[in-house]
């Protein structure tokens, strides 16, 4: 059996989440600071949605016919890099778009490669995985802490330089993360368009599409909600981050929660979760203690939630299909659903104003929950749960 490489991939999850950490809470600030509109930072902020419409999957097939997945991730990464870098450089709407479509379309290729070529290094251990992705949540939570408290003492250009520190960290570890051999089962050869006629496949798609639509408004708009409440910037680093400890909480025990409660209970909950959180987050952020009770749902509508659905994907997509399945759920969740809700949170944001774009973001979760309970059925999930699959689902 050969050795794990548990640090270089937890340092890849590391940098890969850190960036998010710096760039999603914050640069729709920068963005603000440079007299953009909200519907111009909406659209502007899209594109990572945008590209991840169909970039995940254009990558991963490029890397199944290549049979070269670390090298996709590093070019990948190194293109992601020199895309991000022309921000320094451009100015105006419509270069500023040229620019996020191109960082954009090369960021959004490497994490479902990477999350596969972690699968197949634990494949005789799976049950190590959330030990690896836990580097992903405390990465986030470093890089939005510390950036929250930097740009309190600089100006916000200054982010640009934090944003590059962790692109750079990408690309070292890109270059460290070395490839494994693909698992293989019975199932593994099955076509891709087979699967995704089953029902049960159709239907975790569609609510997994309304649960990131319904995300979109936090990911463009809230440090904005919260500085307009009159937070500073290091406490709404802080809510971020509190949300991500309850996301690490929930990966630790997420093993014990699938065995005992099931695919689809947790995937009802988390949707229950979210459908609360965001009318809590709509009409409560005069209030802090408010504001932590729905930061701490984060824990449901993305960590129980995203461990859910990517065990199930796991599962229905084997083999070979696996990569294109984790980049169809990434494709059509946080690509497509994240476009609709961040597009049309930048409209109703200037239009109707925040409650009510976030009562948007409560009725989408809504829409995921009827799905679920209407059209995933628990025997579709049943096969789920056994200890591999469990084990793996833990992100």
């Amino acid at each position: 059996m050969h050795a794990l490489p548990y640090w270089r991939l937890s340092g890849y999850y590391f940098f890969y989440f850190a960036f998010i950490g710096a760039f999603s809470p914050y640069f729709g600030l920068y963005l603000q600071s440079l007299s953009f509109s909200a519907w111009d930072i909406g659209l502007l902020m899209s594109q990572m949605q945008l590209m991840r419409l169909f970039a995940p999957y254009l990558w991963g097939a490029l890397a199944d016919r290549l049979a070269q997945r670390v090298a996709v991730v590093r070019l990948a990464g190194l293109l992601s890099l020199l895309g991000f870098s022309t921000f320094f450089v451009v100015s105006g709407f419509v270069p500023m778009l040229m620019a996020m479509a191109l960082l954009a379309f090369f960021w959004s290729a490497a994490l479902p490669l990477v999350e596969t070529l972690t699968f197949d290094h634990l494949r005789a251990e799976p049950a190590r995985y959330s030990r690896i992705r836990l580097w992903g949540s405390i990465g986030f939570i470093a890089a939005v802490m510390g950036t929250g408290a930097l740009l309190d003492r600089v100006p916000l250009p200054g982010l640009l330089w934090v944003i590059v520190g962790t692109l750079g960290g990408i690309l070292v570890y890109a270059w460290a993360v070395p490839e494994a051999l693909p698992s293989e089962s019975a199932e593994a050869h099955l076509p891709v368009a087979t699967i995704i006629r089953q029902a049960r496949v159709r239907a975790l798609f569609a609510a997994c599409f309304a649960m990131s639509a319904a995300h979109g408004a936090l990911y463009v708009f809230y440090s904005i909600h919260l500085s307009d409440h009159h937070y500073s910037k290091f406490l709404v680093g802080c809510l971020w981050s509190l949300g991500v400890v309850a996301e690490i909480v929930v990966f630790f025990f997420m093993a014990g929660l699938l065995r005992r409660f099931g695919l689809r209970t947790l995937l009802l909950v988390s949707f229950s979760a979210a459908v609360l959180r965001f009318l809590l987050i709509a009409w409560g952020a005069d209030w802090l203690s408010v504001m932590i009770f729905a930061q701490l749902l984060h824990g449901l509508t993305f960590g129980a939630y995203h461990a859910a659905a990517i065990a199930a994907v796991n599962r229905w997509f084997p083999g070979h299909c696996q990569a294109r399945g984790q980049a169809l759920y990434s494709s059509l969740s946080f690509g497509a659903g994240g476009l609709v809700g961040g597009l049309l949170s930048g409209w109703t944001w200037d239009a109707w104003g925040a409650a009510p774009t976030y009562a948007i973001s409560s009725a989408f979760a809504l829409v995921g929950l009827v799905v679920v309970a209407t059209w995933v059925k628990k025997a579709d999930l049943d096969a789920c749960a056994g200890a591999d699959s469990v084990d793996r689902g833990v992100t």
